[in-house]
């Protein structure tokens, strides 16, 4: 398999001459196609920062981003925009769904952006909230639906176009234990059924162990990455545990 996601030496500063601070180091990664990558680290430690450089929610200082082969740091205008169409897709912690669109209008939004035929778009948003469990849910409004179902509404967004990258920022963090989990299963079918692509910012070991790779982040830098292999996901937890104390971080934050 190919790289989908190929960071080469890239760096963030903020502030101007007489303050500035380095949010990424010198960083460099790949993410190949079919994985799914958590990217761990304390706050401060540029995690957010990468993610929104990806994301070209913000520009690198220097270095080079590529997404299928496509060095999106040169992208501007009318191609920047489709590639954030049709390449990437988005999952927020606070879901970002419209209030006054129902959950079925929310996923074929950018299916209608796309021009493709509402017949196609009937389609796809059938099987794809099939693969999400929320068929029963598709005629309501955001104020109508729990934390979790919203979020699945929102990844069910996120991949309906088909994106070669889905980038998620602590997708689990406005959801309870339970719908935390749901959504984690969901996000291991879409990975392992539907071969999506996903790397997962998250300060959360429990979120991370559903992952095949972690990334640590510190100070900008990659401290280090663990496989998951074969380990069970409990083991892989206690894998991450162990980094995350070596990082120095809070262990009930990391829980």
């Amino acid at each position: 398999m190919g790289n989908i996601l190929s960071i080469e030496h890239i760096e963030k500063y903020y502030g101007n001459k007489s303050s500035l601070t380095k949010a990424i180091d010198n960083l460099s990664l790949t993410v190949d196609q079919g994985e799914f990558v958590a990217i761990m680290g304390q706050s401060g430690s540029g995690k957010t920062t990468l993610l929104n450089v990806i994301s070209t929610i913000d520009k690198v200082t220097s270095g080079h981003i590529y997404v299928d082969g496509k060095d999106i740091t040169k992208l501007k205008g009318n191609r920047l925009n489709q590639l954030r169409r049709e390449e990437l897709g988005f999952i927020f912690q606070d879901f970002n769904l419209l209030d006054t669109l129902t959950a079925y209008e929310n996923i074929a939004l950018a299916l209608s952006i796309q021009n493709i035929k509402e017949t196609e778009i009937a389609s796809r948003i059938q099987k794809v909230a099939t693969e999400l469990d929320i068929q029963d849910i598709l005629h309501k409004y955001p104020y109508q639906m729990s934390g979790g179902q919203k979020q699945r509404v929102a990844s069910a967004r996120a991949i309906i176009t088909h994106p070669k990258l889905v980038l998620a920022d602590e997708p689990t963090g406005a959801l309870d234990s339970k719908s935390s989990r749901m959504l984690l299963e969901r996000f291991c079918y879409l990975n392992q059924k539907l071969k999506a692509t996903i790397l997962m910012v998250t300060h959360d070991a429990f979120s991370a162990s559903y992952a095949t790779r972690v990334i640590f982040i510190k100070d900008g830098r990659i401290f280090n990455e663990i496989q998951r292999g074969d380990s069970t996901r409990k083991e892989f937890f206690d894998k991450i545990i162990d980094v995350v104390t070596l990082l120095g971080g809070d262990l009930n934050d990391a829980l």
